[in-house]
């Protein structure tokens, strides 16, 4: 996990410091276009009263003005906004909330850039230029860190207006608002960054904004596309970091400033989805029974210590990998464990923020695509929050190295996600769960798919009695077909069914790992032993050079949480008196009481589950290599054949 530091507050008095000067900013001050051509929009007509009569706005900025290439315009916010009614000389309701927003977050802009000014050594070497002293060697630095501070203002000033605007355009969200391209980004400066920004939104308010609610919405539009301008020119800078290690809170407003991520969009998204109930997912015995497990562990979060007693116990799934034929029900059992968790949260009064990385997810732009990745772990591994991510079809979604169909936005997802999921800084709190899903888990990079934790088959229903309560369950109710000799769901019995799946590991399935299994059985015996068991180990690390520690790793931890099987009682997360609100020591104590302990049995069955979804992978995997060999050689066998017709026919 990149980073989990407590946030730094943003003092009130910092930002009331800038009041004065984001007031003369929205009453007017002359700005030159630099990139953006103008627009043919009306200027506003001067105000008798109000933020309008203060004296015109002066860049003081010294040593960074530059040439004009256009006429100089007169840029008057606040004017904009007042006259927005001719008949109606009083300000609005609206209309003041958008000028206190835009000076809010001017101010708190100013003031997050004279923070990190402070701790890159900005301010003195702004300083230094001033006065002609900077040194000739630090030229380039000191551009480097001005368009920095820029990108941070633009970002906090759009960030925080749209924050602050989301809940004044409430039921307005279904309207689009189609702006033009935001294009005068000028990283000169903070302060001429900021002229260029307000000039380019006075511009769009004088052209679409004809009533309050699209004043809103034309701002708020705005805001959302700058944002991700400059969070795409953020991603090629490397100046940054001082900005991004750090959250920022303004108490205040209860507003958070996460590196280049957008506020409102995260507090705003809710959870649409068509929710599963357990008895909807038929088969898929073990993934129905863990997922299960796993939506109640992720429940014992504590958000005081932002740890769960599960990743302290070493029994907490926080990535594992479901794999399948297409039908088998992959989607479903997203959607029920979603349900289960969204259930709990509603019970419990958390909150649950659920996010898909989907294929939209890669961008032509380099380095967008692994932003997007970024963007997608930090909001679900957000600790103030209890998360769960999915990354359905992850086999087109994150690319395998040295495939050359695998384009650039891929390899960067895929990158992303192997530091995020086992990362020098990764850090399990234990507050979200990542689900990585696939038809095709062998065109999963290695590596990546090794993450994985927990591997759950999606095999769908097996069984005569599988298909029986499976056609049940679609037909519905519109029929009066006897349903005959069977007992309804029987099957289904969680305890029973994943019982009978367990033990059916206790050999292997696959026949590569067979034939390890029995020429290890045929010379040692049992393996009752951690020395057997190990020989055991390597003798698969032969036949397969990926079985490597981190797959040891993955099966000792799925060990693990066999030790914790069992499911939290149905009364603790319906009653949150008798454990959810319980303080994290009475939690702790209260799991380990439930806890089994390991036994041979356990880890044999879980060598063979991990171990034969590998041989499963590589089986797949070199099938398909082969195919693809032989559809070649087809080809070239028949380009021969009609390359010696047309030479004999010639």
């Amino acid at each position: 996990m990149s980073t989990a530091s407590d946030l730094m507050e943003l003092r009130e008095e910092l930002i009331r410091e800038k009041y004065k000067l984001s007031e003369a900013m929205l009453d007017g001050f002359d700005h030159t276009p630099r990139i953006a051509k103008p627009r043919d929009v009306e200027a506003p007509k001067p105000r008798s009263s109000g933020i309008g009569t203060r004296r015109r706005f002066r860049s003081t900025t010294p040593g960074l003005v530059t040439k004009p290439t256009a006429r100089a315009e007169r840029v008057q916010l606040a004017a904009r906004i007042g006259n927005l009614h001719d008949d109606d000389p009083l300000t609005t309701p609206l209309q003041a909330t958008a000028l206190q927003a835009l000076r809010r977050a001017l101010s708190a802009a100013q003031a997050v850039t004279d923070q990190f000014a402070r701790q890159t050594g900005l301010t003195d070497m702004m300083r230094d230029n001033l006065q002609g002293a900077l040194d000739k060697a630090r030229h380039v630095e000191f551009d480097e860190l001005l368009g920095a501070a820029s990108l941070i203002s633009l970002h906090v000033f759009a960030n925080m207006t749209d924050f602050l605007l989301s809940a004044a355009s409430s039921g307005t969200e279904d309207e689009e608002m189609e702006l033009g391209e935001v294009e005068e980004i000028v990283l000169d400066n903070p302060q001429l960054a900021l002229h260029g920004a307000l000039w380019e939104l006075d511009q769009e308010m004088g052209l679409r904004a004809k009533t309050d609610t699209q004043l809103i919405r034309v701002i708020r539009a705005y805001c959302e596309q700058l944002m991700d301008k400059v969070a795409l020119r953020a991603a090629a800078s490397t100046r940054l970091k001082p900005f991004t290690d750090i959250k920022t809170r303004i108490e205040a407003d209860d507003f958070e400033i996460n590196g280049f991520s957008a506020t409102a969009r995260l507090r705003a998204s809710t959870l649409t989805m068509s929710f599963k109930k357990p008895n909807e997912v038929i088969g898929n015995h073990i993934a129905k029974y863990q997922a299960m497990k796993l939506a109640k562990m992720i429940m014992a979060y504590d958000f005081s210590r932002k740890l769960n007693p599960f990743a302290e116990l070493g029994g907490f799934i926080f990535t594992f990998m479901g794999d399948g034929q297409p039908g088998t029900g992959k989607t479903t059992l997203i959607r029920m464990m979603a349900g289960l968790i969204n259930d709990y949260c509603q019970n419990a009064g958390y909150p649950f923020r659920y996010e898909n990385l989907s294929t939209e997810s890669i961008d032509s732009y380099q380095g967008k695509s692994a932003q997007n990745a970024k963007a997608f772990f930090r909001n679900v591994s957000d600790p103030k929050v209890i998360g769960f991510g999915t990354i359905d079809d992850i086999d087109q979604l994150a690319g395998k190295r040295g495939d050359r169909q695998s384009s650039a936005g891929q390899l960067e997802i895929t990158a992303v996600l192997m530091e995020s999921f086992s990362g020098a800084n990764t850090v399990v709190r234990g507050n979200c769960t990542f689900g990585m899903f696939s038809n095709y888990p062998e065109n999963v990079d290695d590596a990546l798919r090794q993450r994985a934790g927990a591997r759950f088959l999606v095999n769908g229903p097996q069984s005569r009695e599988d298909y029986i309560d499976i056609l049940h369950l679609l037909m519905g109710k519109n029929h009066d077909i006897p349903l005959g000799d069977h007992k309804l769901y029987e099957n289904q019995v969680i305890k029973k069914a994943v019982a009978a799946s367990y033990e059916s590991h206790s050999r292997p399935h696959e026949e590569g790992l067979i034939s390890v299994f029995e020429r290890v059985h045929d010379r040692i015996g049992d393996l009752d032993t951690i020395a057997k068991l190990g020989t055991y180990l390597k003798a698969i690390q032969q036949a397969d050079s990926r079985f490597t520690g981190r797959a040891i790793k993955n099966i000792t931890d799925a060990v693990k949480v066999r030790a914790m099987d069992f499911e939290l009682p149905d009364e603790w997360m319906e009653n949150t008196e008798l454990f959810l609100a319980q303080d994290y020591e009475t939690k702790l104590n209260m799991i380990a009481e439930l806890t089994r302990p390991i036994t041979v049995e356990m880890v044999i069955q879980e060598i063979n589950r991990y171990a034969d979804s590998e041989f499963r992978y590589a089986d797949k995997s070199d099938d398909a290599a082969i195919a693809d060999m032989v559809r070649d050689m087809r080809r070239m066998a028949e380009a021969k054949r009609r390359y010696g017709d047309e030479i004999g026919n010639g």
